[in-house]
């Protein structure tokens, strides 16, 4: 006697079949969309091109939100912007040759500033692969290679069921400490190509924690705890790895001062009576570093800016501690710590002994009054007062983006960012356009607040067509141009090293003002009595919006030449 109960109902091998079969019409693009959604994958940025149409239709027919910008190396430095601000890996999408190149400057940034961007390309057809000159439109000879040694890792699919593997190993590698941008390439046929593959579920590409080895933390612990002046260099492997709270913690424990290099901006409290703030290119300061018995260095390789040009030669013992293991004792000898900055300031923080040292907090203001009589002695109150102005007019909570210029070389030593993770400045790799880009990329990973961007006229002209990106998404990102007329760090690097002569560094540039209201966008001249009062106005106005500050500034003194002691 057969029960209800005993009646399974088994689908057919036909139906069973129906079921796994893909939906038509699916593609290797989709294949690389689905693997992003399936990491987590929110939002993309890029600019399409001929071999990459098959994915960016693959994006199209999505739920992945597509900021398309006007060149790729600004897409680039709006993904990095993403990335820096979210912690999450960025998708930056490119086309073939020409293209893929031009997001070069940005991953070296990126890559500068341990920025998880993933840049994925496409590539000429595979028959065009292997070093043969068929004559594909955008053919290089090994586009890869072109990126190797900038980016963290390469990775290259060749057929489609190698393109979920691929996708999900590079996501993985941008978001292992250290952070970096990582290179996927799939040739154009390979995107085309329809697949029989079913939908890709179940990504997982979790990044490999990178711990301290605990005899290292050990050693460390015991000299910090019986050091007799030990300081701490906060850099932005700080940032990168949250970790701010635990080097609080572990300042306080040791009463150690705390130092924050130009990458670890707001890494620690500005105003804390243990902060010596971000004087890194400053004698006083050198000198005060180089008197430490035991020195800290956490998340960074005190290189060229952190090292006050490589004047610092420190006379103690030197603990570092790093992710990027090149990185480690590449500059002094140490005890070099590979981990990334949280886990090894956790372990620090379980096993040092607190130390009393009341006469730190004195020792701190003792040089930076000195540091400000230097300043003092130099006329420099134009501009201190515009970084006043600046800080004064923007929310303490809102990101900041700043190019190579003067300005900005001033808020590396003298910018309050109040928060971690709040000031960004392109000073990995250096190169010119960071700034409004960046900010653009912010105000996408933030949307509703308010966004700075600062640059020169000299900077401010290789990223004035993504205006347009501006006003199309109505980003909130305030531009603040100062316009001297031309490369003022270099008119003044130029003038101070040849004798008065400068070379190429004068410019023609437009009406800036002018130029966004031909874009839609709300543009006005200011002054630096009323900067204050018109960033604060920009900056509460939603959308994007341009200020334009006729000035010509100096910088301080340097002190690694033997100048301004």
């Amino acid at each position: 006697m057969t029960h209800d109960h005993d009646l399974v109902l088994r689908p057919t091998a036909a139906q069973t079949a129906a079921a796994l079969a893909p939906p038509s019409g699916r593609t290797g693009g989709d294949l690389v969309v689905e693997t992003l959604r399936g990491l987590g994958a929110t939002t993309v940025f890029g600019l399409p091109g001929q071999h990459a149409l098959a994915l960016f239709d693959a994006v199209g027919r999505s739920d992945l939100r597509l900021v398309g910008l006007r060149t790729e190396n600004n897409a680039g430095f709006a993904a990095d912007a993403y990335g820096r601000l979210t912690g999450e890996a960025v998708p930056l999408l490119l086309s073939t040759g020409p293209g893929a190149l031009m997001s070069l400057p940005a991953l070296a940034e990126a890559a500068a500033a341990s920025a998880p961007v993933l840049a994925l390309s496409s590539q000429v057809p595979s028959p065009g692969l292997g070093g043969g000159r068929r004559g594909h439109l955008h053919e290089l000879r090994e586009q890869s290679a072109s990126f190797r040694d900038v980016v963290k890792s390469v990775h290259i699919a060749r057929t489609p069921s190698q393109i979920p593997s691929v996708v999900a190993e590079a996501w993985e590698s941008a978001l292992t400490a250290p952070h970096g941008p990582v290179w996927v390439e799939i040739p154009e046929d390979v995107l085309r190509a329809e697949t029989v593959i079913p939908q890709v579920t179940g990504m997982d590409a979790s990044p490999h924690e990178l711990a301290p080895r605990p005899e290292l933390t050990a050693l460390a612990a015991h000299w910090l705890s019986r050091a007799a002046r030990p300081v701490i260099i906060a850099g932005g492997g700080v940032i990168r790895s949250d970790a701010a709270g635990k080097l609080k913690q572990l300042a306080e424990r040791l009463n150690a001062p705390v130092v924050t290099t130009f990458g670890g901006k707001g890494a620690f409290p500005w105003t804390h009576p243990l902060s010596l703030q971000s004087w890194l290119e400053d004698r006083h300061m050198t000198d005060f570093l180089e008197d430490a018995d035991v020195l800290l260095v956490v998340g960074s390789g005190l290189g060229e800016l952190s090292s006050n040009y490589h004047t610092f030669f420190p006379t103690g013992r030197v603990v570092q501690i790093e992710a990027d293991l090149g990185k480690l004792e590449s500059n002094h000898p140490a005890l070099g710590i590979h981990a990334d900055a949280r886990l090894a300031l956790q372990a620090l923080l379980e096993t040092v002994e607190p130390r009393e040292d009341a006469d730190a907090p004195a020792r701190v203001r003792a040089v930076l009054d000195a540091i400000a009589g230097r300043l003092a002695a130099q006329d420099l109150t134009l501009e201190q007062g515009l970084l006043a102005s600046i800080r004064s007019a923007l929310p303490p909570r809102s990101p900041s983006f700043w190019d190579m210029t003067i300005l900005s070389y001033w808020a590396w030593s003298a910018f309050d960012a109040k928060h971690p993770n709040t000031m960004h400045s392109a000073q990995g790799a250096g190169g010119l356009g960071y700034a409004f880009p960046a900010a653009l990329g912010a105000a996408v990973a933030e949307p509703g607040t308010p966004v700075l961007a600062v640059s020169g006229d000299g900077g401010a002209m290789y990223s004035v067509a993504d205006l347009a990106t501006a006003k199309q998404y109505e980003l909130d990102v305030t531009w603040l141009i100062v316009d001297d007329g031309g490369y003022g760090i270099l008119r003044e690097y130029m003038t101070d090293a040849f004798d008065g002569r400068t070379t190429a560094t004068e410019l023609t540039r437009p009406d800036f003002v002018a130029l966004a209201h031909s874009f839609g966008i709300p543009a006005t001249t200011t002054t630096p009595s009323t900067l204050r009062e018109d960033l604060s106005k920009s900056l509460s106005t939603p959308g994007p919006s341009v200020l334009v500050l006729p000035t010509t500034l100096k910088m301080f003194a340097p002190t690694h030449l033997g100048q301004g002691g």
